[in-house]
């Protein structure tokens, strides 16, 4: 008798840390709710316990509960801390620079920072979300360390060319570009379409026609 067999669903690893923009993080937790196919891991720091309180008014509690399991930031020994644990990707939205540096060099002092040195070693999607600006030499070089190593450095950076009407519009989409990124690209909302050729040529002109200096001849 033939059987079907059922694939396991592919596990999302996300984590909140302390930095600004942690509406991202629960956007793209929400949004691996929507696929039946995905589980998702959730850990969220102490200083991302915090900034979701400021910022979005939610407990830890609450956002934990968008999630297939939460684990604590100190569960060093948790599933998500071992390679032998299947991981589709993982992402840390918003990241901040310490959790950058510890994911750069290896520390590995906390389970964000274990379950990204693992996922890295493991060759999986990685990719963080670093706020923080302007950047020193510092920041530059560890988030170089962390391309190096096969990570992904994806500063939430909002694409105003889509004219987005809210905040919300503009979480919505970095959480789609991020996890589009790392593969899931289930998610991917819209392509950008380019802008018509005509209205490109009309609005070359009229700045080459503003800027020129030339009034016609006398």
């Amino acid at each position: 008798m033939n059987r079907t067999r059922q694939e396991p669903p592919g596990r999302v690893i996300v984590a909140i840390t302390g930095a600004s923009g942690v509406g991202i993080g629960v956007r793209i937790l929400e949004l691996l709710r929507m696929d039946p196919g995905l589980r998702s891991d959730v850990v969220i720091s102490k200083a991302g316990a915090m900034t979701l309180q400021q910022e979005c008014g939610l407990t830890q509690k609450e956002v934990e509960a968008l999630a297939d399991v939460a684990h604590r930031p100190s569960h060093i020994g948790a599933s998500i801390a071992s390679g032998s644990t299947p991981a589709t990707a993982m992402i840390v939205a918003p990241c901040t620079i310490k959790t950058l540096s510890g994911i750069a060099y290896g520390l590995a002092d906390n389970l964000v920072t274990r379950a990204a040195d693992v996922c890295l070693k493991e060759g999986v999607p990685t990719l963080l979300m670093v706020r923080e600006s302007p950047l020193h030499r510092g920041h530059i070089a560890a988030m170089d360390a962390v391309a190096r190593a096969g990570g992904i450095i994806a500063p939430p950076v909002p694409a105003f060319y889509t004219r987005p009407q809210s905040v919300d519009e503009i979480i919505d989409s970095l959480a789609r570009r991020a996890l589009v990124r790392v593969g899931l690209t289930q998610f991917h909302s819209r392509s950008w379409e380019g802008i018509p050729r005509d209205a490109e040529t009309a609005d070359a002109a009229d700045v080459l026609g503003a800027t020129s200096g030339w009034d016609g001849a006398p």
